[in-house]
């Protein structure tokens, strides 16, 4: 059966977090679809990306395969805000000496499910890799993760780093993190963390101290917490706007 023709469901593991109502009323073809990209030889290619659609939008699924030629360098930066639904999935592979940069980050409230899923695959020698996903959740929203690193056998060298942390800022908000390393190479640097907390709050209590009300304090606090998810991007103007479009989301949050 052709792959148009299914659909996949929570069984399936690169999917058990996403909105099982979407994925019964979706059409295949529509989640099936890939978009693709060749960065060639020596050059940088860039996605910077808001998704944000509105409290009607039943979802959607954005997935991209990007091959990364000989001392290439890939970069994508993402924020998800809006809509029920909505899965952003990237398939990279690596030539040797080329470097992908990912930061990403979900943010919302509601019932909204948010994820990114990514493979990075190590095909050849000295390549690297970094990702770097946050996720701020209220209401009873998720946020998830899914990041696989596959390490070929000849891949020696290759440094892959994977860091999610998770800002619940209610108790019914959830998120997950999910890091697979298939490693086949002996000569290799890969690393994964992961972390789930809430909004500190000796923080919040110093900035009350000093006039700051409880809304700027936690716009500045969720402002630092997915900073990190931006700092390799060089462009201070598109860093600044994806800032800005991830917390306008806080506006619907009153906490």
């Amino acid at each position: 059966m052709s792959d148009t023709a299914t659909l996949p469901t929570r069984r399936d593991e690169a999917w058990r977090y996403a909105d099982a109502d979407y994925l019964a009323k979706a059409k295949p073809e529509a989640i099936n679809h890939w978009r693709t990209l060749e960065v060639p030889a020596g050059e940088t290619r860039r996605e910077c990306t808001v998704h944000g659609a509105g409290p009607q939008s039943p979802g959607m699924v954005d997935r991209l395969r990007v091959h990364v030629g000989r001392g290439g360098r890939f970069e994508a930066f993402k924020v998800i805000t809006g809509g029920k639904y909505a899965r952003v999935e990237l398939d990279v592979t690596l030539e040797e000496g080329a470097h992908f940069e990912f930061g990403g980050v979900t943010i919302g409230g509601s019932d909204k499910v948010q994820e990114f899923v990514t493979l990075t695959r190590h095909d050849h020698p000295n390549a690297t890799s970094n990702q770097t996903v946050r996720a701020v959740h209220w209401g009873q929203s998720t946020g998830s993760f899914l990041g696989e690193i596959k390490v070929a056998r000849h891949a020696q060298k290759t440094d892959a780093a994977q860091d999610f942390k998770g800002l619940l800022l209610e108790a019914g908000a959830s998120a997950n993190a999910v890091p697979q390393l298939e490693i086949f190479a002996d000569d290799v640097k890969c690393a994964h963390g992961a972390t789930v907390g809430q909004l500190d709050e000796a923080a919040r209590y110093y900035m009350a101290a000093r006039g700051l009300s409880p809304d700027a304090a936690k716009r500045l606090l969720v402002q630092a917490f997915i900073g990190d998810a931006f700092v390799a991007l060089e462009d201070e103007a598109t860093r600044e706007r994806m800032l800005e479009d991830a917390l306008k989301a806080l506006e619907e949050a009153s906490l």
